[in-house]
């Protein structure tokens, strides 16, 4: 479970850089603009909601579980 929420979260990094890159890098030169920006955050914020909905439904499966802080131990 730690492995898919590490690879989801590195996923939308990478897209946020992507969407960065694209904002820096998209009508330089005389070119026209594209909508990469607008696809790469399109794509994170998918991949956020998916990475909610694989977490709410492991902890529904009661394969990840709370565990707090233990500030009272």
């Amino acid at each position: 479970m730690k492995l898919i929420i590490l690879v989801a979260l590195v996923l939308i990094v990478g897209t946020l850089f992507m969407a960065g890159r694209a904002l820096i890098k998209d009508g330089q030169n005389g070119q026209a603009k594209t909508n990469r920006m607008a696809k790469a955050l399109t794509w994170r914020i998918g991949l956020s909601v998916a990475l909610f909905l694989i977490v709410l439904f492991s902890y529904y499966m009661g394969w990840i579980k709370p565990t707090g802080f233990g500030v009272n131990q």
